[in-house]
């Protein structure tokens, strides 16, 4: 069973997700959360494999609990997956930056919602929908990549650049090592190196340092 935590100051829309996921064999709700402190001190009590938080909360909202979360050593196996009404709510690019595992719309659809927890429950991240580019890239292009961000990537091999750029881009193990001519493990590798190197959680994480440190440019292909 995959063990969820709800987050979200509207009654109404956790009873329907509650309703929702009730009805899924493998899904089950364990606790409910009307505000940020309220939803860091169940993720402790209860330990979810997901949170799904929403952005907009009084008092603590998403964004702050999200990084209280991801920083907390005892909740190192919680992933945090964000819900918004919001296509280009400019807290998901900080979401994601403080580690949340991606981000949903609010109105997707219930298999939708279903697949995307089996998907970071699984530890993946939730990179796919559109919206998430679009958000990443609105956000970047605000902003020029600084020095201090480049020289994070000083304890990366030359490989492991082009494998963080394609990482960016979206492209999953099996297109690395396509573009890269590797295979799919060896690109797993890489990725995984990438990832203690620069002491990202995930995959959101990376895509997010390709975009501030210039790997990736907005509207690049």
């Amino acid at each position: 069973m995959i063990r969820v935590l709800l987050a979200d100051d509207q009654t109404v829309v956790r009873a329907g997700f509650r309703a929702l996921l009730d009805l899924t064999d493998d899904l089950v709700v364990v606790a409910e959360a009307g505000e940020g402190t309220e939803a860091v001190e169940l993720a402790r009590t209860t330990r979810p494999d997901v949170v799904l938080m929403d952005i907009r909360m009084p008092g603590v909202d998403g964004l702050e609990a999200t990084r209280r979360i991801v920083a907390a050593p005892d909740l190192a196996t919680v992933r945090v997956l964000i819900l918004t009404t919001y296509e280009a709510d400019a807290y998901v690019f900080e979401a994601l930056r403080s580690g949340a595992a991606g981000f949903l719309l609010k109105d997707v659809e219930p298999d939708g919602l279903r697949e995307a927890i089996r998907t970071v429950a699984a530890g993946r991240s939730l990179l796919a929908p559109a919206v998430t580019r679009r958000v990443i890239e609105e956000f970047a292009r605000l902003k020029a990549p600084q020095e201090h961000a480049r020289k994070r990537l000083a304890p990366l091999t030359a490989r492991e650049r082009e494998v963080l750029a394609l990482v960016g881009r979206g492209l999953p193990n099996e297109e690395i090592g396509t573009h890269l001519i590797m295979s799919p493990l060896t690109a797993k590798t890489h990725v995984s190196r990438i990832l203690a190197k620069l002491g990202a959680r995930d995959r959101a994480q990376l895509v997010v340092i390709a975009y501030e440190t210039g790997l990736v440019r907005p509207g690049e292909a």
